[in-house]
C-alpha cells in the first residue's frame, strides 16, 4: 500500500475552525444527556453543588492539562494516536497507544447507537404530537426498541459520520463550523425558555447548592472525574488526532483552556435547562415535591434514557411553546452527538492511514467494523450499559497513559521546547509539569483503587458477565491489554514502521 495519503497534509484553515472542531470533540451527548443526570444522582438533600466543585477541580487538574498534552504530542508528531504514543513513549510502549485508541473506538461502537436515538427522536418530535404521560413516552421508546429501528439508525449515524470525514480535516472543519454555532444557539434559546418558567429557580438553586460533607465521599470524586473525562474528551486521544492537523501558529495552551472551559460552560447551560424545566413543570403541572422530582432525575431508566428520552418529551408537552422547544432540544442533542462521533471515527481512521491505508479504504474498514460491533448495543440495552460502564472507567487508564507519554519525554522539556515557543500563546508554568508527572498518574491509581474496593464489596463482583461488576472491567480490559501487549512488536513494525 502507498504510505502517503494527501489528507495527512491538510491543516485547519483558521484558529476559529480549529476551535469549533475541538469543541465538537468536547461537546457531545455527555453534556446534555449525561451531565444533568449524573449531577442529580450525585446531589444530596440540599443540592448538587458539591459534585460541581469536584467536577470543576478536575477540569483544571485533569482535563485541561491532558488536553494540552494531547495537543503538544499530536502537533509534534503529526500522526495518529498509536504512532504518536510509540514515538513519544518508545516502541516498547506502542500497546499503550493501542489501548488509548481502543477505548475511544469501543465507546464509539455504542455512542453511534445513542446518536441514532437522538436522530429518531428529533424526527419523531418533528412529525408527531408530544406524549402527555409516562406511559405514552414509554410507548414511543418501546416501539422504537422493539423493531429494527435501533440498528437502522445506528447505521445512519455511522454512515453520516463517514461522509463527513471522507475528505479529511477540511470537511470536518466545515461541518463543525455549522454544527457548533447551531448547537450553541439552540442551547441558549432553550436555557432562556427554561429559566423564565415558574418555579425553575428552585431547580437552579438546587443545582448550585453545595452539601459540604459529600466531598468526603470518594464516589463523588470518582463520578466527577469520570464525567469530566466524558465531558471534555480529555485522555481519549481525540485531541491528539486533531492536533496532527494544527498549524504552529494556533496556540496550544490558549486553545486547551478555551476548549475545556467552553465545554464546561455548555454542560452548565444544559443543566440549567434540564433542572429548570424539570423542577418547573413537575411542580406546577404534576404537583410533585422535591423528593419526587429528584427521583425522576436520578432514575436513569433503560440504558440511562429515563430523564432525556422518557421524561423530557412529556414535560415539554405541558409547556407553552413546548413542541418547538422539544424539536430544538433533540436537534441540539443530535448535533452534539454528531460533532463528537465525527472525531471518534477520525481517530481509528488516522491510525490506519498511518499504517499505509488510503483514507477511503480506512474509512470503509472502520465503518464496517464499527457497525457490526455496535449491533449488540443496538439490540441489547444491558450490553450498551455494560460497555458505557467498562470503557467510561477505562478513560482513567487512558488519561494516565497519555501522561506517561509526556513523562517519558520529560514534561519540562515538552513545556520548554513546544509550549513556550509560541510567544503569542499563554505561557504555561511549572504546575503543568507536576500535574502531568505526579497528579494524573497518582490520581488515576487512587481513584481506581477506591472504585475496586467499592466494587469488590458488591454481590457477584467476581462475575465478568454482570453488567456493573468489578470483574467485567478487569476481564475486558485484560483481553484488550493482553492482546496489544502480546502483539506489540508486530503492531510497532506494521503500524508505526519501527524496526526492533
Amino acid at each position: 500500500m502507498d504510505n502517503i495519503d494527501k489528507s495527512t497534509n491538510q491543516r485547519f484553515t483558521s484558529r476559529l475552525g480549529l476551535l469549533l472542531s475541538v469543541l465538537g470533540i468536547a461537546v457531545g451527548t455527555g453534556n446534555i444527556w449525561r451531565f444533568p443526570r449524573i449531577a442529580a444522582q450525585c446531589g444530596g438533600e440540599e443540592g448538587a453543588g458539591s459534585f460541581l466543585i469536584a467536577w470543576l477541580c478536575f477540569l483544571f487538574l485533569w482535563s485541561i492539562p491532558l488536553i494540552i498534552a494531547e495537543y503538544a504530542l499530536g502537533r509534534k508528531n503529526r500522526s495518529g494516536v498509536l504512532s504518536t504514543v510509540a514515538r513519544s513513549a518508545g516502541k516498547k510502549f506502542t500497546w499503550m497507544g493501542g489501548f488509548i485508541g481502543f477505548v475511544s473506538t469501543a465507546i464509539m461502537f455504542f455512542y453511534s447507537v445513542i446518536v441514532g436515538w437522538c436522530v429518531y427522536y428529533f424526527i419523531y418530535m418533528l412529525t408527531n404530537p408530544l406524549p402527555m404521560t409516562t406511559a405514552a413516552s414509554m410507548q414511543i421508546w418501546e416501539s422504537y426498541q422493539s423493531g429494527g429501528w435501533p440498528i437502522l439508525f445506528h447505521a445512519i449515524a455511522i454512515g453520516i459520520g463517514a461522509l463527513v470525514i471522507w475528505k479529511g480535516i477540511n470537511s470536518i472543519e466545515k461541518i463543525n463550523k455549522f454544527l457548533i454555532p447551531s448547537l450553541l444557539l439552540i442551547v441558549i434559546l432553550s436555557v432562556i425558555r427554561a429559566i423564565t418558567l415558574p418555579g425553575s429557580l428552585d431547580g437552579i438553586k438546587y443545582l448550585f447548592t453545595p452539601q459540604w460533607e459529600q466531598l468526603q465521599n470518594p464516589a463523588i470524586w470518582l463520578e466527577a472525574l469520570t464525567q469530566n473525562a466524558w465531558d471534555t474528551g480529555a485522555g481519549w486521544g481525540l485531541f491528539m488526532t486533531y492536533a496532527a492537523y494544527m498549524k504552529k501558529k494556533h496556540g496550544i495552551v490558549k486553545n486547551a483552556f478555551t476548549t475545556g472551559i467552553g465545554n464546561n460552560i455548555i454542560s452548565i447551560l444544559a443543566a440549567l435547562m434540564i433542572f429548570g424545566t424539570v423542577f418547573s413543570v413537575s411542580q406546577t403541572e404534576l404537583h410533585m415535591n422535591r423528593t419526587q422530582i429528584l427521583d425522576i432525575m436520578k432514575t436513569s431508566g433503560p440504558a440511562s434514557t429515563g430523564l432525556t428520552f422518557i421524561w423530557m418529551p412529556q414535560l415539554f408537552a405541558r409547556m407553552f411553546l413546548g413542541h418547538p422547544l422539544a424539536v430544538l432540544f433533540f436537534l441540539g442533542l443530535t448535533f452534539a452527538g454528531f460533532s463528537s462521533l465525527i472525531s471518534m471515527l477520525e481517530l481509528p481512521t488516522r491510525i490506519f492511514i498511518d499504517a499505509g491505508y488510503k483514507r477511503n479504504h480506512a474509512i470503509t474498514l472502520i465503518v464496517t467494523v464499527s457497525f457490526i460491533l455496535g449491533i449488540p448495543s443496538a439490540v441489547n440495552l444491558n450490553f450498551l450499559s455494560n460497555q458505557d460502564f467498562v470503557w467510561g472507567l477505562g478513560l482513567m487508564l487512558s488519561g494516565a497513559l497519555v501522561a506517561f507519554s509526556i513523562v517519558r519525554q520529560g514534561a519540562k522539556n515538552i513545556r520548554k521546547n513546544i509550549l513556550l515557543q509560541d510567544k503569542n500563546d499563554l505561557q504555561i508554568g511549572t504546575w503543568w509539569d507536576k500535574v502531568l508527572t505526579y497528579f494524573i498518574p497518582l490520581g488515576a491509581f487512587i481513584l481506581l483503587v477506591w472504585w475496586f474496593s467499592l466494587a469488590a464489596s458488591t454481590k457477584k463482583w467476581y462475575d465478568p458477565f454482570q453488567s456493573f461488576s468489578f470483574m467485567t472491567c478487569i476481564f475486558q480490559w485484560s483481553i484488550v491489554l493482553g492482546l496489544l501487549k502480546y502483539y506489540n512488536k508486530q503492531i510497532t513494525i506494521k503500524m508505526v514502521k519501527f524496526e526492533f
